[in-house]
């Protein structure tokens, strides 16, 4: 499963403003990808990696969603 974010364009016109939530949400998914393998294997750090970013993403899809009905009423 592909989950790359549509392009690579700068946010904004100057580039220069932080990313969206939508985008950090893909860069925690794509570190989350990096950390199943040693998990399966046993190795505590990447178990407990993987509960944080799980965590981080429960809030961050929460905020994406927020910010979609924001966008939606204007």
């Amino acid at each position: 499963m592909d989950l790359a974010a549509p392009s690579k364009k700068p946010d904004g016109p100057a580039g220069n403003q932080p990313p969206s939530k939508y985008n950090q949400l893909l860069q925690v998914i794509e570190e989350m990808g990096r950390d199943v393998r040693p998990s399966y294997a046993g190795n505590k750090m990447a178990i407990e990696r993987l509960k944080k970013n799980i965590h981080t993403c429960r809030m961050m899809v929460r905020e994406c969603l927020l910010e979609c009905e924001k966008s939606s009423r204007t």
